[in-house]
């Protein structure tokens, strides 16, 4: 079997997706938010189920993804003894000189693209949700006798 043949570049969904972070990251999960302009809300999630390797910052800029070379299939199999059935490679501008080479490996990949929220809203609409940290403000109660 072509090691590289099953690992190509992923395509996503169109859109302005030039502003990317880190929104969750445990042992479950590697969640990437992707949009115009994080400040709000973001268009688009890059969900990565049971990551194993991850070597990318938590935030970058206009990625440009693109099929794992053989050497960096070649880095993570021998790590963990097995080529992983998810390895994403991207390049992409970190705030410095040159841009960064990126490397993700997982069990599975969801893209999902959805409007997500940053940030509190009464009136959220039916297709929107919000972001893991967003929460309702406190309700102040009523100032009682003293």
């Amino acid at each position: 079997m072509d090691i590289e043949g099953a690992h190509a570049a992923i395509r996503l969904p169109e859109g302005n997706w030039w502003d990317w972070d880190v929104i969750a990251w445990d042992g479950a999960q590697l969640r990437l938010a992707a949009g115009y302009d994080l400040a709000y809300h973001h268009g688009l999630e890059l969900v990565f189920g049971s990551p194993f390797f991850v070597c990318c910052p938590s935030a970058f800029y206009d990625p440009t993804f693109r099929a794992p070379t053989a050497d960096e299939l070649h880095r993570v199999t021998r790590r963990f003894g097995e080529t992983p059935p998810v390895v994403v490679a991207f390049e992409a501008d970190a705030g410095g000189q040159e841009p960064v080479s990126c490397l993700i490996a997982a069990e599975r990949l969801d893209v999902v693209e959805e409007s997500v929220l940053r940030y509190w809203r009464e009136n959220a609409g039916p297709n929107q949700r919000f972001a893991p940290w967003v929460r309702p403000p406190h309700r102040q109660a009523a100032p009682g006798p003293e």
